[in-house]
């Protein structure tokens, strides 16, 4: 899978783009406002931020950003190139008062493929905004996290096509005791991800996040060896919703999982995009009468000389 459209809704709010000259359009109602700038310099393999993008941010936050509730950060240039603009948020902060939802990286495929993307620490942007209940980051190359104490933090989501347990332990020893919903895409090892479930263990022991009620742990090529995990996991009595969709779930990682723990307390499982059987499908729909199961979009792994690959829905 690749990233085909731009978010059309973040936080529950439509989208809608801020110009690249002009006035703000007006706005009818709460929205979601973003902000880019994508284009291709060949000759600019600088890791500053590109002048088109910092020129229009700046206009962004002076025309509207003391009404700013929920921001989206398209293409900062040529992510390859270019590091995101993280610094420069931070330093907005002041002038970004009502910011509560904040997304990182929302680019297609086109624009940059998600494990070339030059981001770099973004727990910066905690720090600079401690009223932040929504942060959703996309991005793989120079891609880090430092633990951080937060208070208000709501949802987490970080979107890669290989995380690395360097990230996951960062975020893991953070303080976020608001947290509802943590979704991790752990990706694969061609691409960066070398998380393990052993890497996992302090989050699956229930451990972390005492508000924590919903959990991803998505496009994962270690999907099997989670829903494993998961079937005696402490953290599971506790969560409302469970994900590992994305991922190369098959049916001996599903055999596992239903062979554990209840899950009928859940109000929904979402497993689409999956290498099940249909037998296994079915079989996982009619063990849980009252949640909602999601076993859409079933993948077919590939053979070659006897060998059998399944593959996440997000690597390169």
């Amino acid at each position: 899978m690749t990233f085909g459209s731009h978010a059309q809704t973040f936080a529950g709010r439509p989208v809608v783009e801020f110009p690249a000259d002009g006035p703000p359009p007006v706005v009818d109602g709460e929205v979601c406002w973003r902000i880019a700038d994508w284009h291709f310099d060949g000759d600019a393999r600088q890791p500053t931020l590109s002048e088109q993008f910092r020129d229009r941010f700046d206009r962004f936050v002076e025309q509207i950003g003391d009404r700013v509730e929920a921001l989206v950060v398209g293409a900062w240039g040529y992510a390859a190139f270019h590091h995101a603009p993280i610094a420069q948020l931070c330093a907005a902060a002041p002038r970004l008062p009502r910011l509560r939802a904040l997304f990182l990286g929302d680019m297609v495929v086109e624009e940059c493929e998600v494990s070339w993307m030059r981001v770099g620490d973004v727990s910066p942007l905690l720090t600079a905004y401690p009223q932040l209940e929504v942060l959703r980051v996309r991005g793989g190359e120079d891609f880090s996290f430092s633990p951080v104490r937060h208070g208000r933090l709501r949802k987490l989501s970080v979107q890669s096509g290989g995380l690395s347990r360097e990230f996951v332990a960062a975020v893991l020893a953070s303080e976020l005791p608001a947290l509802h919903h943590l979704d991790l895409w752990l990706g694969t090892d061609d691409y960066g991800g070398n998380t393990t479930v052993a890497d996992l263990e302090p989050l699956l022991a229930g451990k972390l996040f005492p508000a924590l009620r919903r959990l991803g742990l998505r496009n994962a090529e270690i999907a099997d060896e989670l829903a494993a995990a998961l079937a005696t996991a402490a953290v599971v009595p506790r969560l409302e919703r469970l994900d590992l969709s994305l991922g190369t779930l098959s049916d001996d990682g599903l055999a596992a999982l239903l062979a554990g723990q209840s899950l009928t307390h859940l109000s929904a499982l979402d497993l689409h995009h999956h290498y099940l059987s249909e037998e296994a499908a079915n079989r996982v729909v009619a063990a849980l009468p009252g949640v909602e199961v999601d076993v859409s979009d079933p993948q077919e792994p590939d053979e070659d000389d006897g060998e059998t690959y399944r593959y996440t829905a997000v690597s390169e």
